[in-house]
């Protein structure tokens, strides 16, 4: 009798258990990480903000927060003083600042494997080379990167630098003075080519780029870079960050307008149709016969070397006085940690 009562006491407690609700365990709290842009928000960003709306980032247990910085050298300082964690920047900015003064920064992947900087012109302005340039007007933006080089890329082609008018004016006025014809052309990055083809057709023009690339300004152009603290005490957070930014940028190019949506949600100002178009600009910068060849994010040892001795002789260093390779990685790419397991054993 003791034994049946027992027994009923027990499953009466069961079953009050049973009905206690539900708690689950709790989940464990995505990982934070400070993500900085070069630039203001625009087309050739959508990627990072389409991996943030899709969940890509949450996927692999990152909370990943968007920030703009001031041009490649900004963000630069900032992860070196550990403001952000992760970002992007043109690698040349990052070269300079490692042989000037060994900044705590490292390029983890490479983005844009050809240099996106360019002459903007018009079809009818007799401009199919550099060499056309010689007694022409140029504008170019005043704190534009791409004056650096400038010089150096005229010299490679055979023209003096005295040869052309060099304007530096404010980044908006480019597009209005070329359509208007107070210049011959304009220094851009490829990028921004949807901001020019609506007030050229307006003045019955025909837009036409030169890219730099196509006259043997080669190298490395915007990349991914991270805080050498971050790869030291979170390595697996930057190669889960590769992973989502990587699966990101296929769905960008896959589908441009997707991205742009994405960049719009999180910024209202943005304009969807011109951020599609400028996204689908920087898409042959990406990929391109050389991220073919090479396979997407590497720093391919000879192109590197090329990156860095355009900086070198544009700052006045010895090419020999410092080696880029001090400045990138490949160990965080998808498949290098499996790959160095594998040459281990």
């Amino acid at each position: 009798m003791r034994s049946l009562t027992r027994a009923c006491a027990a499953f009466r407690l069961s079953v009050g258990l049973l009905a206690l609700p539900f708690v689950p365990a709790p989940a464990a709290a995505a990982e934070p990480v400070t993500f900085l842009i070069d630039w203001l928000p625009a087309g050739d960003k959508a990627a990072i903000y389409l991996g943030v709306q899709n969940g890509l980032f949450k996927e692999q247990g990152l909370d990943v927060t968007v920030q703009s910085g001031r041009g490649s050298s900004d963000v630069v300082t900032k992860l070196g003083t550990g403001a952000a964690d992760i970002g992007t920047g043109g690698l040349a900015a990052l070269l300079q600042a490692k042989a000037q003064g060994g900044v705590p920064v490292t390029a983890v992947m490479a983005i844009y494997t050809k240099q996106p900087d360019a002459i903007f012109t018009t079809a009818d302005s007799g401009i199919a080379s550099l060499k056309d340039l010689s007694g022409k007007t140029v504008a170019t933006a005043t704190f534009s990167s791409s004056n650096v080089a400038w010089p150096l890329v005229l010299k490679a082609n055979g023209v003096s630098a005295d040869a052309v008018k060099l304007l530096k004016v404010d980044p908006g006025a480019l597009a209005p003075m070329l359509a208007t014809g107070k210049v011959a052309a304009t220094i851009n990055w490829l990028t921004v080519a949807p901001a020019f083809t609506g007030p050229l057709k307006e003045a019955g023009k025909t837009f036409k780029a030169l890219p730099w690339s196509e006259f043997g300004y080669d190298g490395y152009g915007l990349s991914l870079f991270a805080s050498d603290r971050m790869l030291a005490q979170r390595p697996e957070t930057v190669r889960k960050f590769i992973t989502a930014y990587n699966r990101a940028t296929e769905m960008a190019i896959a589908d441009p307008m997707a991205a742009a949506k994405a960049l719009k949600a999180a910024v209202p100002e943005v304009d969807a149709g011109r951020a599609a178009e400028e996204w689908t600009a920087s898409i042959p910068l990406i990929v391109n016969p050389i991220s073919a060849r090479d396979g997407m994010g590497v720093f391919e040892p000879g192109l590197l070397a090329t990156t860095w001795k355009w900086v070198a002789e544009s700052q006045g260093l010895a090419v020999g006085s410092f080696d880029p390779g001090r400045a990138v990685t490949g160990a965080f790419l998808p498949g290098a940690a499996a790959g160095a397991k594998k040459a281990e054993r």
